[in-house]
């Protein structure tokens, strides 16, 4: 998408968005796109459901989703009553103050039906960074076209996967290589993790759950890397001080496995380091934005696995690898099979698996730290993806697209409908 400059004057009519993320990645996107909006708009004024990046940018919370970020259907079900209680206030809030428009980021087994509170009452809504249903429940996008009024994709055969099915959708990018240019690495402390030998990052995930569930796997890999390359050195990078605690308990019971644990600071162990075991997730992005050889984990049980195996509609579960691919979206069936000849014709080796892959990824990651001319082929094949999808200026290209479509709605419909 090409946005277009806002016409003269439209920052002056007030402007009121409800915003609801519920992930802490979704959290830092939806904070990037108020700052956004409100510097193409200065009277605009923000509330709804999300988490501390999302407050400091001015938006007036009615709850923290990010401490609710769960996954699989067991334990949504244990936190089912907190969701419906967050719901019904959400869906009070946006009776009584009736926003301009509604954001939703992510989250979508809650997102639904905040969706469909907006469109009962002529809310327009924008999903942005959209949930994968072209994935994993590709019958969900019935719920997109019939709820939502504009898709702001972050992949281009999202956009177009979207628009096949009759969804209003534009491809303005992907917010975290806006995240990675703007941020800036603490460049001390890369350089001290650097002088300890070659830096392995090992990021197990911003969820507690997924920490608990991978990093065991990830310790093991780590391990057999360093039987073979005595130098490295291991580097665990931890969203929060719970995920640190995890992480230093865990390498605790592994004396002979040290490993330095950072806390809130990703993007300077990804700088820092040479190649990388990280829990399948959108830090591929920023592991290809800084062209970081990586081994993709996610450990799941034996019959999440079957269950994903009949559902899944793309050929791998990592953003990169799609990105990658000449056909993303599966004709026939198949799996990916990281062990299989041809296997490393991928950019991210994944293993999507309940059997530990612990041996086979560690080989891959000291193959990388032994064979120089290996390493500069995959930096090399990073850097060609970096430059041909990793654009910056997702987050403005979104500001502007949900300005816009506003003010048209504003122009050509002059009044909000009833609620329903």
């Amino acid at each position: 998408m090409n946005a277009s400059p806002l016409p003269a004057g439209a920052g002056g009519k007030p402007l009121h968005v409800f915003f609801s993320a519920g992930e802490p990645s979704g959290d830092e996107h939806a904070a990037a796109l108020l700052d956004q909006l409100r510097r193409q708009h200065p009277r605009l004024q923000a509330s709804g459901l999300g988490g501390p990046h999302l407050a400091q940018a001015g938006c007036r919370l009615l709850a923290d989703m990010t401490q609710l970020a769960v996954m699989w259907f067991a334990r949504a079900l244990w936190h089912l009553p907190r969701f419906y209680r967050l719901f019904r206030q959400a869906r009070a809030h946006l009776q009584a103050q009736r926003p301009d428009a509604v954001v939703l980021v992510d989250y979508p087994g809650f997102n639904w039906h905040v969706a469909r509170a907006a469109h009962q009452l002529g809310i327009p809504t924008f999903y942005y960074c959209p949930p994968q249903v072209w994935g994993w429940a590709q019958w969900r996008v019935r719920k997109m076209r019939r709820f939502v009024d504009h898709v702001l994709c972050c992949l281009p055969f999202e956009q177009q996967w979207y628009a096949r099915h009759g969804c209003r959708a534009v491809w303005i990018g992907h917010p975290y290589f806006d995240h990675v240019a703007g941020a800036q690495a603490d460049q001390q402390l890369v350089d001290q993790l650097q002088r300890s030998g070659p830096v392995v990052a090992l990021l197990p995930g911003s969820r507690l759950q997924e920490v608990k569930q991978n990093l065991p796997w990830l310790l093991d890999a780590a391990g057999y890397i360093r039987q073979r390359c005595p130098r490295v050195h291991l580097v665990a990078a931890a969203y929060g001080p719970p995920h640190a605690e995890l992480i230093e308990q865990a390498t605790c019971r592994r004396p002979g496995l040290p490993v330095t644990v950072v806390t809130g600071d990703t993007l300077s162990v990804i700088r820092a380091a040479r190649a990388a075991l990280a829990v399948s997730g959108s830090v591929s992005l920023e592991l290809l934005s800084c062209q970081v050889p990586t081994v993709i984990f996610y450990r799941v049980s034996r019959l999440a696995w079957h269950v994903q195996h009949r559902m899944k509609r793309v050929r791998y579960i990592t953003l990169v690898n799609l990105l990658a691919s000449r056909e993303p979206f599966l004709q026939a069936p198949f799996t990916y099979d990281p062990e299989a000849p041809g296997a490393e014709e991928v950019p991210f080796p994944e293993y999507l698996t309940w059997r530990n892959p612990a041996q086979g990824a560690a080989r891959r990651v000291v193959h990388w730290l032994q064979d120089e001319a290996e390493y500069r082929r995959r930096v090399d094949w990073l850097a060609r993806l970096k430059e041909q999808y990793g654009r910056t200026g997702a987050c403005r290209r979104a500001a502007e697209y949900i300005l816009q479509a506003l003010l048209a709605e504003d122009s050509s419909c002059g009044s909000r409908p009833a609620a329903a």
